[in-house]
């Protein structure tokens, strides 16, 4: 549904994207990961066909971005950043002026502005001017917008921002539930535990480049290595690395916490424990230490940013 290759956009002598190459599947969820000033919102742009490439290409819903701009902005829902919203126009006017440049008939955009407006409960303000809206209210709009032709790409930066949690969850599941539709969806956020709960694929960048981009669990183990447990003891008691099984090594340890890494946690789990009890030991739990997209992503970007500096 979404291809680039090779992508990349130059202001002046600035690269704000260099070489992006991906490809997203229908029914898939990408999330592109980054600073401020990364690219992310720059490669959203040339992805719905606002900004032409300076080198490279890429296709949204079968349509070469720079070649058919037209037909890949009817495929395409977009929530910008910057909403645009019209603030004098009330909510039922904004939808409505929207699903007619996607030329949605009259008879159905209507029900799908009414459809979307009560989802997003905000069909009581529908007859109020946008101006009057909160940031939440305003957020929900423009996704509203984004969808009102019921595209087959969504393309969303920061879909959750300014959004209460009970919002912004509210946004998530619309998120899941689109993708069961099949749909393809991009999105931005700095929200790493977002991105992890909703993204089939991750995208990191920094400075315009791609740094690692696979599935979470790709991600996991491509930069952060063999999963570790936390070996807890009900008063302080002393691992020895000759009590351990093969392919289990002690990370660090506290009086009463041992943090191992474990190559083979099927086999080696069981080895510990028996182990343990054997020495008598005072084990009150092994778990696995949590490995998050966070932990991911800071590590990559440390590494990025030191190779930054040495360059």
């Amino acid at each position: 549904m979404i291809e680039t290759s090779e992508l990349g956009k130059r202001f002046d002598d600035l690269w704000a994207v260099d070489g992006l190459s991906l490809r997203v599947e229908a029914g898939q969820i990408l999330a592109l990961l980054g600073q401020n000033g990364a690219g992310k919102t720059t490669t959203v742009r040339m992805l719905t066909g606002l900004i032409t490439p300076t080198r490279g290409w890429a296709r949204v819903a079968g349509y070469d971005v720079t070649e058919h701009p037209n037909e890949v902005r009817a495929a395409s829902g977009v929530l910008t950043e910057q909403h645009g919203l019209y603030l004098r126009m009330t909510g039922d006017e904004y939808l409505d002026f929207f699903g007619s440049i996607f030329q949605v008939s009259t008879v159905k955009r209507r029900e799908r502005a009414l459809e979307l407006l009560e989802y997003f409960d905000i069909a009581d303000a529908r007859k109020r001017r946008i101006g009057e809206y909160s940031k939440g209210m305003r957020q929900k709009l423009a996704l509203a917008r984004a969808l009102i032709h019921d595209p087959s790409v969504l393309l969303l930066d920061e879909p959750t921002a300014a959004m209460d949690p009970e919002s912004a969850q509210l946004v998530r599941d619309e998120i899941a539930r689109l993708r069961s539709a099949k749909r393809t969806i991009v999105f931005c956020t700095h929200n790493l535990a977002e991105a992890e709960a909703l993204a089939d694929h991750i995208v990191i960048i920094f400075r315009g480049k791609i740094l690692v981009q696979g599935s979470v669990r790709q991600l996991k183990e491509r930069v952060l290595g063999p999963p570790r447990f936390l070996l807890v003891f009900s008063r302080p008691w002393l691992v020895a690395a000759q009590d351990l099984p093969p392919g289990v090594q002690i990370v660090n340890a506290t009086a009463t916490v041992t943090t191992l890494r474990v190559a083979n946690p099927a086999e080696a789990n069981p080895a510990i424990l028996r182990a343990m009890v054997a020495r008598a030991a005072p084990v009150v739990a092994l778990q696995q230490a949590p490995q998050t997209l966070e932990h991911v992503y800071l590590q990559v970007m440390a590494v990025a940013r030191e190779g930054a500096r040495a360059a």
